[in-house]
């Protein structure tokens, strides 16, 4: 196999991921709709979009060429990662959270959340040695 069929593998694997997510994301929106549940539906787009310029951004970054002259890009979209990141914990804690049966669980859940948040910022904008 040469370079052309692995990439055209994995082409065939990403857009496989994004009708699945887009599917499953569809469904979810019109069974939160058919119950009257409107902040359901707006969860399930906010996370949606999110998650595609998450994705967007790190084919961004991934394509993006290294080196001093694109230091200054590479840093933007490393910051808009965190960024897309750290909105999507928060947003998928909030909802984990509100059912959780405790609060000590609850507290779990954010606390979980921010040690995620925090490793992540460490592992992206670290200095390498």
């Amino acid at each position: 196999m040469d370079r052309r069929d692995d990439d055209a593998h994995a082409a065939c694997l990403v857009v496989a991921g994004f009708l699945v997510l887009t599917l499953s994301s569809g469904a979810a929106v019109c069974r939160a709709a058919a119950a009257g549940d409107t902040t359901s539906v707006a969860f399930v787009v906010a996370g949606y979009a999110t998650l595609l310029l998450l994705l967007a951004c790190l084919r961004a970054y991934e394509r993006a060429p290294s080196g001093e002259a694109a230091d200054g890009r590479r840093g933007r979209l490393r910051r808009a990662v965190w960024s897309l990141t750290t909105l999507l914990t928060v947003m998928f804690a909030w909802r984990v959270a509100a059912v959780m049966p405790s609060w000590p669980a609850a507290l779990l859940v954010w606390a979980l959340a921010a040690a995620t948040s925090v490793g992540s910022f460490v592992a992206l904008f670290r200095p390498s040695p």
